[in-house]
């Protein structure tokens, strides 16, 4: 896999390219950036040894030595970039949330589908060996009654926006909120086991630009409720609880890294714990399936995948729209 880079930001210099030094599968042949951010894309060339820079998005997808494309930009963007990349042919790794929309994330995974071109969404958890294992253990618990994921981080722009400084992750312009941002790992976390909900109700914190700053998804299943609780401007232990009428699953720490998680069964007396990941960087996991699944030609895998991205995204748009949050895409969308 030859990837380029799309994006500077912190995703791009905390996350992806830290995480793509130990995956040796994918090679970082280029980085793009808007052409006021090329020094930023130099600095992380020189850093990374990535061969090329681009500030012309036309020109990279034309260049026939990268095969695969990171969005790694801002949310309102995913889609164009997508869909751009897809056009010329190439593959894609887009960055959570896949889209704003319900209807672009169905556009382009049909796109995808009728191409046969590979696109995964890098939603971290759900490549984990933890999640897996979490996923084999759910018959284990009998019938599930509830589920409650809570990933909550008090965030570092917060406090700007307090003061009316509006910044991409606060902008309902930039596809932005608690909702999209935080808790659509909870989401994933949860649709990823269980599929989509039958209903679903959002009580949000509303910010003063009309965005959610926190809130809770109400999930209704023909059996059980599920919660999932997120907070950009308020902090709590992250955790997930997954209780049945034989036991529980326990997963401790922020959902979209899943570092732990308990299994006890009603009666043993025994508390099993389990750690599975093998890697600190939690983006380490995704790139490395990403590059298996493309080398062994699964794309079973890639719509299995695509499925998921398009329920969490019908179920966050439902939830965002029942709240009151408008997107200016959505005028598009109806």
């Amino acid at each position: 896999m030859k990837l380029a880079i799309l994006g500077t930001g912190l995703i791009v210099k905390e996350g992806a390219l830290p995480a793509l030094c130990q995956v040796p599968e994918i090679e970082v042949a280029a980085i793009f950036a808007r052409p006021a951010s090329r020094e930023k894309a130099e600095k992380l060339q020189a850093e990374y040894s990535i061969p090329k820079v681009y500030t012309d998005y036309d020109a990279l997808l034309a260049d026939t030595a990268i095969d695969f494309v990171y969005v790694g930009l801002v949310n309102s963007v995913h889609y164009e970039y997508t869909k751009r990349a897809l056009l010329a042919g190439k593959h894609v790794i887009v960055e959570k949330p896949f889209a704003s929309t319900a209807r672009e994330v169905q556009e382009l995974r049909q796109l995808a589908i009728e191409r046969g071109l590979y696109v995964f969404e890098a939603v971290t958890l759900l490549y984990l060996p933890n999640f897996t294992a979490i996923r084999e253990a759910l018959p284990k618990l009998g019938k599930i009654k509830s589920v409650v994921a809570n990933y909550s981080q008090y965030s570092s722009r917060y406090d700007r926006y307090l003061q009316g400084e509006v910044l991409p992750a606060f902008d309902p312009e930039r596809s932005g909120g608690a909702l999209y941002d935080i808790n659509i790992y909870n989401l994933n976390l949860i649709i990823g086991l269980f599929g989509a909900p039958q209903s679903v109700h959002y009580t949000a914190n509303i910010g003063f630009n009309g965005i959610d700053t926190s809130g809770v998804v109400n999930m209704q299943y023909p059996e059980f409720f599920a919660l999932a609780i997120g907070a950009k401007d308020s902090d709590s232990p992250g955790y997930a609880m997954i209780q049945g009428e034989k036991g529980y699953i326990r997963i401790d720490g922020n959902p979209n890294e899943l570092r732990s998680f308990e299994l006890r069964l009603r009666g043993s007396g025994v508390t099993s714990r389990y750690e599975l990941n093998r890697y600190r960087h939690r983006m380490v996991h995704e790139f490395q399936e990403f590059a298996k699944i493309f080398a062994a030609k699964d794309f079973d895998r890639v719509k299995e995948g695509l499925a998921v991205s398009a329920a969490v995204l019908e179920t966050a748009e439902a939830a965002r729209r029942q709240a009151g949050i408008v997107f200016p895409v959505d005028g598009k969308s109806l």
